[in-house]
């Protein structure tokens, strides 16, 4: 029988993570070293809702010649290395009920083959300099479907900007498939 793990905190609580350059290292893994835009970030939690800001840096894209400007394929990256931490630090934290049957573990096993983006948009609003940005999502709502099969489903935002004023926006909503409730796995003791 699945033991579900109590988040530490309430949700009316806000929470903020500092760096944690280890998690953020393991975040990035599946990157080759060239695309590993995201430096740092640090996560805020509250109402139950975790927000990342990061930090990030582009020398040269890695699948075409320098732009000079921040582009939609970036956006992308950006955004998966930013939602993998913020996923990925509010599930160590314990710090979102709604992801509270997940271990880090759990976490690392379903990274790539069952953290999917179902629908993607984004708004270029002025051209962002690549060299040095800062972007932020945030979850926007979690909420758990069995309608084809067992997931939680999160709608984020997301935006990036630089020093000069560039700017880009965009909403995303993720599918989590084969969430850990869902297989009936067991859960060690806290």
């Amino acid at each position: 029988m699945a033991q579900t793990v109590t988040p530490l905190f309430d949700a009316k609580t806000t929470l903020r993570f500092e760096e944690d350059p280890h998690l953020l290292e393991g975040v990035l893994r599946p990157y080759k070293e060239h695309c590993r835009y995201l430096k740092s970030a640090t996560i805020s939690v509250k109402n139950g809702l975790g927000v990342a800001r990061g930090e990030f840096s582009i020398a040269s894209p890695c699948y075409i010649d320098d732009t000079g400007h921040f582009n939609a394929v970036e956006f992308n990256i950006c955004y998966n290395q930013l939602v993998y931490y913020l996923l990925a630090k509010s599930i160590k934290e314990h710090a979102v009920p709604a992801l509270a049957e997940w271990t880090v573990d759990d976490y690392w096993v379903r990274q790539l083959p069952d953290i999917l983006i179902a629908r993607f948009r984004s708004i270029f609003r002025s051209q962002i300099d690549s060299l040095a940005f800062s972007g932020e999502v945030a979850f926007s709502s979690i909420t758990h479907s069995n309608v084809r099969q067992p997931m939680v489903l999160t709608e984020t935002t997301v935006r990036f900007w630089d020093k000069q004023e560039g700017r880009a926006d965009g909403e995303v909503l993720l599918a989590l498939l084969n969430p850990p409730s869902s297989r009936g796995e067991e859960r060690p003791a806290a």
